[in-house]
C-alpha cells in the first residue's frame, strides 16, 4: 500500500498544484461520515427498491413506482425542487408474471429459461419441436423458409462448458490498484469500422427476422445464456416500439440446459418442448420515460450554478435489479440525505437525477444533456443516422444549452455495491490533483486512487461527450461481472451494506466538497470536428 501511495502522490505532483492547496472541510467530513457509518438508511432505500418494488424495466409500472416512491422519499427529507423531467417517447411498457419450459421427449426434464424484454407472451401453454437453426444473415432466411413452422427454434450452437479458473468475488488489491494508475492510450474513436459495419447490418436485419419468425409459424426462439452454472443472463429483443414487429416468444436458456437439448439433436433425437409465458405489452403506443431530480439549493454566491449526482434507476426484468442498478441510486439518495441530516448548506446547488432508459443507450441522461447542456447537430449520413446515439463519434460544432456554464461536475455510480477505491479523472488532468485532496480523508475506508484512464458505457459519458466534467468512480467487482450484470441473480442478497455505506459517504463529500470551491471544477479542451 505504501507504494501504491507513494505512485498516487508522485502523479499528483507531477500534474503540478499551481491551484495551491485544495480546502477540504474536515469538520463537515467528519459530520458526513457519522451520519453514513452509524446512522445509514441506504439498505432500506435498496430494500425497498428491489424486494418491494422489484426490477424496474424502462417504462414498466415498476419503473413509474420507483419514480413515484423516490419523489416521496427526497420530499420527506427535506429536498427542493423534487419533480419528474419527461424524456421523448422511448417505448411501449411491458411486463412478464411467468415463465416455464419442459422437455416432454426424449425424456422429462424441466428446463431454466427466461424472456427476452419486449418480447410476446404464449397466450397459455404451447408444444412444438425443437430445430437448431442459425438466422443471421438474409442468406439463412431463404434456407429455412419453409421449415421452421411449429418449431421452436435454438438459435446458438452448443458451447462445451469450460469452468471458472479465477475467483467469482474480486476485490481490488494493491497490483490492481497500481495497474489502474498507468494510462493505456486510447485506440481510434467511434470503434472499428467492420465492427460497425456488422452491428449496422444486425440492426437492419432485426425487424426483418422478427417478421420471419411470425410469417414461418415459430412457436419460440431460445438463445444460449453467455455465462455458465446456471447463470440466465438476459435482457432485450423483439421491439419496444410500437409499430414494429416483436416476433415470436424468445427465451435465454441456462447454458447447460441448452446443452443438453442441443446434445440430444446432435444424436437425432425428437426433441419436443412446452413452453408457458405471460409476457404482455402494457401499451399500444410508445410513452415517455421520467427522469426523478431533486435538489438542496445553493446558499452562496454561486447558487446558480450546479453540482450533479446520478444514477440509472431503470434495470433488467429478471432479477429485481439489486446491482445494476439499485445499488447507485440507493448511494446517491443516501448522499442526498446525508447531506439535508447534517444540515449542509452548499454554495452551489447539488442535484440528483435518477435517470430512465439507460440499459437502452444512455436514453434518459443524454436527454436531460441535450436539452439544458449541448448537443452535437444529428447526423445527415442516413448510415450514420442509423447507428444509436450510444455509439455514434460526435461530429459538428456543439450546440450550448443554458445550463453549459452552470454545471461544475457530474458524479456517478453504475458498477454495483462494491466500495469505491478512487476515481477515474477521465483524462482530466487538473482535476487530478483536487481529487486527491479530496480522498485523503477516505483512505482508512480503502479510497485511494486518482486515475487518468477512461471509463464508459454509463451515465457520465452523457456529460464528459459535451466537455462538462463527468466522472464514475472505481469499485471493487465484488461478483458484479460473475453473478449478477443483467441476470436473474441480480437481487439484494448480493449487494454489500458496508461497501453501499463507504460509497454514499465519499460521494456525499465529493458533491459538498465541489460545491464549495471557489472555482468551477476544471474543464477538459474539448475539441470539436
Amino acid at each position: 500500500m505504501k507504494r501504491l501511495m507513494l505512485t498516487a502522490a508522485l502523479l499528483v505532483a507531477a500534474l503540478g498544484t499551481a491551484q495551491g492547496q485544495e480546502k477540504v472541510d474536515l469538520d463537515m467530513t467528519a459530520k458526513i461520515r457519522a451520519e453514513a457509518f452509524h446512522r445509514s438508511q441506504v439498505m432500506a432505500t435498496l430494500n425497498h427498491l428491489t424486494d418491494v418494488i422489484g426490477p424496474r424495466l424502462t417504462n414498466s409500472p415498476a419503473m413509474a413506482e420507483a419514480n413515484r416512491w423516490s419523489r416521496a422519499k427526497f420530499t420527506e427529507w427535506g429536498l427542493s425542487n423534487v419533480h419528474d423531467e419527461a424524456v421523448a417517447a422511448i417505448g411501449r411498457g411491458w411486463a412478464f408474471t411467468e415463465a416455464g419450459m419442459d422437455m416432454l421427449t426424449p425424456r422429462p426434464m424441466p428446463l431454466h429459461a427466461l424472456p427476452k424484454a419486449w418480447t410476446p407472451g404464449t397466450a397459455g401453454p404451447v408444444e412444438g419441436e425443437a430445430i437448431y437453426a442459425k438466422l443471421e444473415s438474409k442468406a439463412d432466411l431463404e434456407k429455412w423458409k419453409g421449415k421452421l413452422k411449429g418449431k421452436v427454434v435454438f438459435t446458438d450452437e452448443l458451447r462445451p462448458y469450460k469452468p471458472n479458473e479465477k475467483s467469482d468475488f474480486k476485490r481490488h488489491d494493491h497490483d490492481s490498484l497500481e495497474e489502474l494508475l498507468s494510462y493505456p492510450l486510447p485506440q481510434k474513436r467511434g470503434g472499428d469500422p467492420a465492427m460497425m459495419a456488422r452491428y449496422r447490418e444486425r440492426m437492419e436485419l432485426a425487424p426483418l427476422i422478427n417478421q420471419y419468425l411470425i410469417d414461418e409459424g415459430v412457436v419460440a426462439t431460445v438463445s444460449i445464456s453467455s455465462w455458465n452454472d446456471g447463470i440466465v443472463r438476459v435482457m432485450g429483443g423483439g421491439s419496444r416500439k410500437a409499430g414494429e414487429s416483436v416476433g415470436v416468444p424468445s427465451l435465454v436458456m441456462m447454458a447447460e440446459h441448452y446443452n443438453t437439448v442441443m446434445r440430444a439433436l446432435e444424436r437425432k433425437e425428437t426433441v419436443k418442448l412446452r413452453l408457458d409465458v405471460k409476457a404482455a405489452f402494457l401499451d399500444d403506443a410508445d410513452q415517455p420515460g421520467y427522469n426523478t431530480i431533486a435538489e438542496i439549493p445553493g446558499t452562496g454566491p454561486q447558487k446558480s450554478e450546479v453540482v450533479m449526482l446520478g444514477a440509472h434507476m431503470d434495470s433488467w426484468h429478471t432479477g429485481s435489479g439489486a446491482n445494476d442498478n439499485g445499488a447507485g441510486v440507493a448511494v446517491m439518495m443516501e448522499a442526498m440525505r446525508i447531506l439535508k441530516a447534517v444540515g449542509a448548506k452548499p454554495n452551489r446547488t447539488i442535484r440528483v437525477a435518477l435517470w430512465t432508459g439507460e440499459e437502452q443507450g444512455l436514453i434518459g441522461s443524454r436527454e436531460y444533456v441535450k436539452r439544458h447542456i449541448a448537443h452535437y447537430p444529428e447526423p445527415t449520413d442516413p448510415k450514420e443516422k442509423a447507428v444509436p446515439e450510444f455509439f455514434r463519434e460526435a461530429k459538428g460544432r456543439l450546440v450550448r444549452g443554458a445550463d453549459y456554464d452552470k454545471v461544475s461536475a457530474y458524479f456517478n455510480l453504475d458498477n454495483g455495491s462494491g466500495k469505491i477505491r478512487g476515481i477515474y479523472a477521465q483524462e482530466n488532468l487538473a482535476a487530478a490533483p483536487i481529487f486527491a485532496e479530496w480522498l485523503k480523508p477516505w483512505h482508512d475506508v480503502g479510497a485511494t486512487i486518482v486515475t487518468q484512464r477512461n471509463t464508459g458505457s454509463t451515465d457520465h459519458v452523457s456529460f464528459d461527450s459535451v466537455g462538462v466534467p463527468g466522472f464514475q468512480f472505481v469499485q471493487d467487482q465484488l461478483d458484479y461481472f460473475s453473478h449478477v450484470h443483467h441476470t436473474h441473480l441480480d437481487v439484494q442478497d448480493h449487494a454489500v451494506e458496508d461497501d453501499l455505506k463507504q460509497a454514499a459517504a465519499i460521494i456525499a463529500s465529493f458533491a459538498y466538497n465541489t460545491a464549495q470551491r471557489a472555482q468551477k471544477l476544471p474543464r477538459k479542451v474539448l475539441v470539436e470536428k
